[in-house]
């Protein structure tokens, strides 16, 4: 049976709840408005920092758009506890070498997974050697991105280095609509691609047929 990501996520907070104690948890986020909900749901449980790595948006300029806007969020956004970011360095090259020979693969595929993989273990080994309780990442809010496979992966990257991975499935619980009432909200800048450069191409293709 597949698993029910949401009831899984609703008892591990309810016995957050119970322990009377607010964690810690390092949340990778892929940009301002997949993370809008995320944060506001789950910064009642949570003293949450931010973990904004993501080498594979291209080009640079991008990605240093999308990350001005992440910070201008946190700043705007009310919340019961705290929310502190940290901006990884960009580094283009990490995410080329892990998708060679992956490159004409369809969004949503084997390239995407192993970009799945690279930014949730790099969030585990941050979180591991800074003590955080919890990690997990803001991408299952899209309805675009695989929540079980990035579920697998996280529970992987727990059992492999001993830290407690989120499970959850943010689309849940009308996730994604609340991220695009508080993208307006909070008048923040979508993105029509993913992010990288593969993305992109894909995107323009469709406009191109579009338009034919």
């Amino acid at each position: 049976m597949k698993p029910n990501y949401q009831v899984i996520l609703d008892e591990t907070l309810e016995k957050i709840v119970k322990n009377d104690k607010i964690p810690n948890l390092l949340l990778h986020s892929c940009c301002a408005p997949c993370s809008s909900y995320v944060l506001e749901y789950l910064s009642n449980y949570f003293n949450i920092t931010i973990y904004y790595y993501n080498p594979n948006i291209s080009p640079y300029e991008e990605f240093e758009k999308r990350a001005l806007e992440q910070v201008n969020l946190i700043k705007k956004l009310k919340t019961k506890n705290p929310i502190n970011y940290i901006i990884e360095k960009y580094n283009n090259d990490e995410f080329e070498q892990i998708v060679v020979g992956l490159t004409n693969e369809l969004e949503g595929g084997p390239r995407c997974f192993k970009c799945y993989n690279l930014r949730l273990e790099k969030t585990c080994l941050y979180s591991k050697e800074h003590n955080f309780d919890y990690f997990t990442t803001t991408l299952s809010v899209s309805p675009y991105k695989n929540s079980d496979k990035l579920n697998e992966i996280g529970s992987y990257l727990e059992e492999k280095y001993n830290i407690n991975f989120l499970r959850a499935d943010f689309k849940k619980k009308n996730g994604y609509k609340r991220s695009i009432e508080l993208s307006k909200k909070y008048n923040l800048y979508r993105q029509d691609y993913c992010g990288c450069i593969y993305s992109k191409r894909s995107r323009e293709e469709q406009y191109e047929k579009t338009n034919i």
